[in-house]
């Protein structure tokens, strides 16, 4: 009975070994789980940072806009009202002013939140433009003879009353504003 009086004999042991093993496991097994836990937190952590530190978006930007329309608001400055779905339905003429023979018009879309200067019965060189505020004016130029018509691109505005157009003849020099 070589293996019963003495203690840490091979039965012993092995179950020892085996408790010690299962326990460092275990251990282990939770330094793991705790690591995964401590890293989505700081994961969540940083997403909430992130979340505060982004600016928050504009008004006009977190307007649904209707289907077809493709800007609103600042998002539309510079850009043209037609090929951004802002004229046609969604349009009025708010302030219109006679220049010689031909008449300026600001047109407004408060969908789009934007006022945008056209001229009409116009000639080649004459030139209309639209300003608001501190906003950079934009303007256009009728460059093909022929033509009667051209329009600016859009400022952003938060009331038509805001916009101011003005033209200028090419043939006499000529200038006259909206409003």
């Amino acid at each position: 009975m070589s293996g019963h009086g003495r203690t840490g004999g091979p039965g012993r042991s092995g179950g020892r070994r085996r408790t010690s093993m299962f326990v460092a496991g275990a251990v282990g097994a939770l330094v793991v789980v705790a690591a995964a836990f401590y890293v989505m937190g700081t994961e969540g952590d940083r997403k909430k940072d992130d979340a505060q530190a982004s600016p928050s978006p504009s008004a006009t930007a977190s307007v649904k806009l209707p289907p077809g329309v493709k800007c609103g608001g600042d998002d539309c400055a510079g850009k043209d009202a037609e090929a951004m779905g802002c004229s046609g339905d969604l349009v009025t003429t708010t302030q219109t002013a006679a220049v010689g023979t031909a008449m300026v018009e600001v047109r407004y879309s408060e969908i789009c939140g934007t006022a945008w200067g056209r001229i009409t019965q116009a000639a080649q060189g004459d030139r209309v433009e639209i300003g608001a505020g501190t906003a950079e004016k934009q303007s256009d130029t009728i460059t093909a003879a022929g033509d009667t018509v051209t329009y600016t691109p859009m400022l952003p505005v938060k009331n038509a009353q805001d916009a101011k157009a003005c033209a200028v003849l090419a043939a006499t020099g000529e200038k006259g504003c909206t409003g």
